[in-house]
């Protein structure tokens, strides 16, 4: 197939949910690795132009974390990423910057660092007492123990069928989805549907579908990530979950009006003027 255009933008789901919080005004710091490469120092620059703290993003020998994205005319995306200096964050990167995690309002973690990496971290939060969100993309099998320990759970429709598996069978409509996902141990979980907006289930007995917000996409790319950064800057300012969720959603919802990951990612300006036009 040919194409009809080719960029390079800085990316990496915890970097761009780092950024999108970072764009909305929240303090926030960045545990990581890079690479030695060309691409270590544009992302290095630019995390720090967003006003990302990172000074805990550990330096790697070999290449970076990269991520191949094909969109379509429609905006929507498909994505194969190398793992690059991602890999090798290890559960003793955590221990050394212990002190970091223990002044965190709010955990945010994905799985693009390895699972005993995710698994520890997990450990810390629960012991520490540090909400921890995970967001589990790309899937993968998660041991029982690691979903109990987790805060916020927020899977998008096909990573939530890859964890149902085959009792998804049967199971239809947001609520259902959300709630069995609940029953697999996460104390909440935020059902990220795109188009669709999203279903908000909490351990408290909240459940809130959030209607989306019409606009028209260029590219979808990184707007899991937005909400998920969007979601946790609102809950740590005081909002509740299902304000949280709607605010999020119209992070994102910006986000996917414009090209790229973290160059997409809104001001809190330009979501309370969203919030304002659509009641």
């Amino acid at each position: 197939m040919t194409g009809d255009d080719f960029q390079t933008h800085p990316g990496g789901k915890g970097a761009n949910q780092a950024v999108a919080i970072a764009r909305l005004g929240y303090p926030v710091r960045l545990l990581a690795r890079l690479g030695n490469d060309s691409f270590a120092r544009q992302l290095r620059e630019h995390l720090q132009s967003a006003k990302v703290d990172a000074s805990a993003v550990i330096a790697s020998d070999g290449p970076s974390g990269v991520a191949v994205i094909v969109v379509s005319r429609s905006g929507e995306n498909c994505i194969v990423v190398t793992p690059g200096a991602n890999a090798f964050l290890s559960p003793r990167d955590l221990d050394d910057n212990i002190e970091l995690l223990r002044s965190a309002a709010m955990v945010l973690t994905q799985l693009e660092i390895p699972l005993d990496t995710v698994q520890h971290l997990a450990a810390i939060c629960s012991r520490e007492g540090i909400p921890l969100m995970l967001d589990p993309a790309p899937a993968r099998v998660l041991p029982a123990d690691l979903l109990q320990q987790v805060t916020w759970f927020t899977p998008n429709e096909s990573e939530a069928a890859f964890f149902l598996g085959e009792s998804a069978t049967g199971v239809s409509g947001s609520q259902s989805i959300a709630r069995e996902l609940l029953a697999r141990g996460p104390r909440n979980v935020v059902l990220k549907m795109g188009a669709r907006g999203a279903y908000v289930a909490t351990a408290e007995g909240l459940e809130a579908a959030i209607s989306p917000f019409a606009v028209s996409a260029v590219d979808t790319t990184a707007a899991g990530d937005c909400f998920n950064g969007a979601f946790a800057a609102a809950l740590c300012s005081g909002s509740d979950p299902a304000q949280s969720a709607r605010f999020a959603a119209a992070a994102a919802a910006i986000s996917v009006t414009r090209a790229g990951a973290q160059p997409a990612m809104p001001s809190a300006a330009e979501v309370d003027s969203l919030l304002n036009t659509v009641r």
